[in-house]
C-alpha cells in the first residue's frame, strides 16, 4: 500500500499550485502579446458607394458585376470602403476582394446570393483540410492584405434549396478528396466543382494579412460561415450568427494565426468556433499550425461551443478561451478530437471562466475521433490543457472527459475552479499522466458531514 508523508502531500499541493500560476502567468502574457500584436485590417477613409456602380438593391437586379466594378475602383485608388446601404443586393455568383478594401454592409442592407451553383466559377481554395479547386467561396479573398468585411447588415447564403440538400449525397467527393490527399496527388489536379457535390464556404480568406470581419450578421450559409485559411493578424468582433443551415460552423481558423475572436453572437447548426491546421498528408506537407488565438466574450448556441480538429495535422497551440457564456443549448462546451491519422499536436490551451447551461459534455478531449481506420497509428500528442474556471448547470452524459490513447497520452492537464451542477458521469480519465484537480465540485457540494447517530451504530 502507498502511503503519503505529510511533507509528500504538502510538496504536492505546493507543486501543483506553483504550476498553476507559471500556467496562467503564461496565458496571461501571451493574452497580452496577441492583444499587442493583432491590429486586423487598416481601414481606409474614401468612401464609394455601390450603386453608383450600377447596384440597385431591389432584391432582383444582379449585382454582382456593380460589385465588382466598386471594389476595383477602391483597388485602383489605393484603397476604399465600398458601402452597400439599404436595401437587398442579390449577387448571381461571388464577389471578390482585394487589397486595401472594406466591404461595408449597411445596417438596413441585405447581400443576398444566388443558390444557382453554375453561378460561381472554380478557384483554389480547401475543404475540410484537403486542397483543391472547387466553387468559388460567396465572398473570397485570396493573396490579399488589409481587407475587411463590416457592418450592421445581413449576408444571406440563401442555401437552403440547394447546397443545403447536397450533404446527404456528398460522401463519394468527400472520400474522393480525402484519397487524394492520402496519395499526394498534385492539388492543380483535384478539380472538383460542376459534377461534384462538395459546398463551397460562405466567407473565405485564404493567404491573407491584416483581415476585419466586424459586426455583420450572417444566415443561410452553404457551408462553413468563415474560413480563415493560412491568414494572419485577424480580427472577427461583433458579428452575430443565425446560421442553422447543415455545417454552418461559425467561424475556422485553419493553419492560421494571431487571431482575435470576441463579442459574437453564435447560434450555428454546428460548431461555433472549429480550430483547425489541415488533414493528414496536406497539413503534414503544409506544416502551417494554427496558433496564438484569443477567445473572449463570446455567447455560444449550436452544435459545440469551442472546438480543436479534427482535421489539425500540422498542429494547434497557444490558444485562449475566457469569459464565454452560452446563450442556448450547446452539445459540448470545449472539444478537443483527434484520432489515429491525424499526427501533430494540441497544446497550451487555457480555458478561463467559461459558464454553460445544460450540455451533453462540459470538457472532452478525446484520440477516438472518426478515424478512418487505415492503421497509421498517428495519434496526435495532446498537453498542457489548464482549465480554471469552468461551470455548467447540468452534463447530461459527462463534466470531464480525458481519453488518450496507449502510445500517446494526454499529459499534463490541470482543473481547478470547475463546478458542475448535475453530471450522469462526473470524471472520466483514460490514458493520461500528469493530471492535477484542485477546486472541483461536479453533482453539488457536500457539506458539513453529518454526526453519528444510534442508527448508524446498527451492524447489519
Amino acid at each position: 500500500m502507498k502511503r503519503f508523508t505529510l511533507l509528500g502531500v504538502l510538496t504536492m499541493i505546493i507543486s501543483s499550485t506553483m504550476t498553476a500560476q507559471v500556467d496562467m502567468a503564461y496565458a496571461y502574457a501571451m493574452r497580452d502579446s496577441i492583444l499587442t500584436a493583432v491590429t486586423g485590417a487598416k481601414h481606409p477613409s474614401r468612401v464609394l458607394t455601390v450603386d453608383d456602380f450600377g447596384g440597385v438593391a431591389d432584391g432582383v437586379t444582379d449585382c454582382r458585376d456593380a460589385f465588382a466594378r466598386a471594389i476595383k475602383a477602391a483597388s485602383d485608388e489605393g484603397g476604399a470602403i465600398v458601402s452597400a446601404p439599404a436595401g437587398i443586393y442579390y449577387v448571381k455568383g461571388p464577389i471578390w476582394l482585394r487589397s486595401n478594401v472594406t466591404l461595408n454592409i449597411g445596417e438596413e442592407a441585405v447581400i443576398r446570393f444566388s443558390p444557382d451553383a453554375t453561378d460561381y466559377p472554380l478557384v483554389d481554395t480547401s475543404w475540410e483540410g484537403t486542397f483543391l479547386s472547387n466553387y468559388s467561396p460567396f465572398i473570397y479573398g485570396k493573396d490579399l492584405h488589409n481587407v475587411a468585411i463590416t457592418g450592421k447588415g445581413t449576408i444571406d447564403g440563401n442555401a437552403g434549396s440547394t447546397f443545403a440538400l447536397w450533404r446527404r449525397e456528398q460522401k463519394s467527393d468527400q472520400m474522393m478528396s480525402r484519397q487524394m490527399n492520402h496519395d499526394e496527388v498534385d492539388p492543380a489536379e483535384r478539380v472538383f466543382g460542376p459534377g461534384h457535390l462538395l459546398r463551397p464556404h460562405l466567407i473565405q480568406f485564404y493567404n491573407c494579412e491584416g483581415v476585419t470581419v466586424e459586426g455583420v450578421k450572417i444566415i443561410n450559409s452553404p457551408f462553413w460561415c468563415i474560413h480563415l485559411l493560412m491568414s494572419s493578424n485577424i480580427i472577427c468582433r461583433g458579428l452575430r450568427f443565425d446560421a442553422k443551415l447543415v455545417n454552418n460552423d461559425g467561424i475556422d481558423p485553419d493553419g492560421s494565426q494571431d487571431i482575435i475572436i470576441e463579442d459574437i453572437d453564435f447560434d450555428n447548426g454546428d460548431d461555433n468556433i472549429a480550430i483547425k491546421s489541415g488533414r493528414d498528408n496536406d497539413g503534414w506537407r503544409l506544416s502551417r499550425p494554427s496558433a496564438r488565438i484569443l477567445i473572449r466574450n463570446c455567447r455560444f448556441k449550436g452544435l459545440h461551443g469551442v472546438v480543436i480538429g479534427s482535421e489539425m495535422s500540422a498542429g494547434v497551440e497557444n490558444v485562449i478561451i475566457e469569459n464565454c457564456t452560452a446563450s442556448g443549448y450547446c452539445k459540448r462546451g470545449i472539444y478537443v478530437k483527434t484520432n489515429a491519422d491525424r499526427g501533430a499536436y494540441v497544446k497550451n490551451i487555457f480555458v478561463n471562466n467559461c459558464r454553460f447551461g445544460e450540455v451533453e459534455d462540459l470538457f472532452y478531449v478525446t484520440s477516438r475521433y472518426a478515424s478512418e481506420g487505415d492503421g497509421n497509428d498517428r495519434y496526435s500528442k495532446v498537453s498542457d490543457l489548464y482549465v480554471n474556471g469552468l461551470y455548467c448547470d447540468k452534463a447530461s452524459a459527462a463534466a470531464l472527459v480525458l481519453q488518450g490513447s496507449e502510445s500517446e497520452k494526454v499529459r499534463r492537464v490541470t482543473f481547478d475552479n470547475i463546478e458542475v451542477g448535475e453530471a450522469v458521469i462526473g470524471v472520466c480519465f483514460e490514458n493520461v499522466a500528469d493530471v492535477n484537480v484542485g477546486e472541483c465540485s461536479i453533482g453539488g457540494h457536500a457539506g458539513t458531514p453529518t454526526q453519528v447517530t444510534d442508527k448508524d451504530r446498527i451492524f447489519r
